[in-house]
């Protein structure tokens, strides 16, 4: 994804940019003090998420989102809850409050993460050949944005997959640290293969069918001795799947 920065504060610029460098996956391309040249950009090059503040001289964020057409995604960064109300009815992605705790700002990059992606669905990996009408193979790893680089990880050594509040750990095996990468578990699940190897068995836990060592009541024990919960409203599913 590519973004600007409006705000006429350089400071709270910074910070944005900070926090943007810190989660990775989105590309700044411009920083704007000025509203007026922030529209001067918007429209001499493709953007996909704006972070704009409210209260700036000469164009206010509000007036500057009404004169754009399709303006893209935007959250607006302000130190006034008071224009809320304004920036959910513009349709705004969200509605920072500053001093912007990093976790609220996370939740919101998330969410433009996500709408981002359901605008620009990306076709099936298996697709016919036309010349000889058979499905061309999946590929056996998958590229994540982990920090500052994408990791490629290949999908046989994954272990499994937690889901947290706003992260995804991928555990590898024959490791001990895992993959921290800023998806959804839904993004996440669209990543893997569809080969079968991996098995959703709870609503915060993928596992690789190949890493399990046993099955027990109400957990999953992978082959070290990692013991995965079982969610009730999966279970049925698990059990059939691994034949038991």
């Amino acid at each position: 994804m590519k973004c600007i920065i409006i705000d006429d504060e350089p400071l709270a610029i910074d910070i944005v940019e900070s926090y943007l460098n810190q989660i990775g996956g989105i590309d700044i391309i411009a920083k704007c003090t000025n509203p007026l040249e922030a529209i001067t950009q918007l429209n001499k090059q493709h953007v996909d998420l704006v972070f704009l503040d409210i209260e700036m001289p000469n164009l206010s964020g509000i007036d500057l989102v009404k004169s754009i057409e399709n303006l893209p995604q935007f959250i607006f960064t302000t130190a006034y809850p008071q224009y809320a109300l304004d920036g959910f009815n513009l349709n705004a992605t969200d509605y920072l409050v500053k001093p912007i705790p990093f976790h609220r700002f996370i939740k919101a990059v998330a969410r433009a993460k996500e709408k981002y992606e359901l605008l620009n669905l990306k076709p099936a990996i298996a697709t016919p050949n036309a010349e000889t009408n058979i499905l061309k193979p999946e590929n056996d790893f998958i590229f994540v944005k982990s920090e500052y680089e994408n990791i490629k990880i290949k999908t046989e050594e994954i272990t499994y997959i937690q889901g947290l509040k706003d992260y995804i750990k991928i555990h590898i095996e024959g490791t001990n640290k895992a993959v921290i990468t800023l998806l959804s578990f839904k993004d996440m699940l669209e990543k893997l293969p569809r080969n079968n190897h991996f098995l959703r068995v709870h609503k915060s836990f993928i596992v690789n069918v190949n890493a399990i060592r046993a099955l027990q009541k109400t957990k999953i024990v992978l082959q070290n001795d990692m013991r995965i919960p079982i969610g009730e409203t999966f279970k049925k599913e698990v059990l059939e799947r691994l034949g038991v």
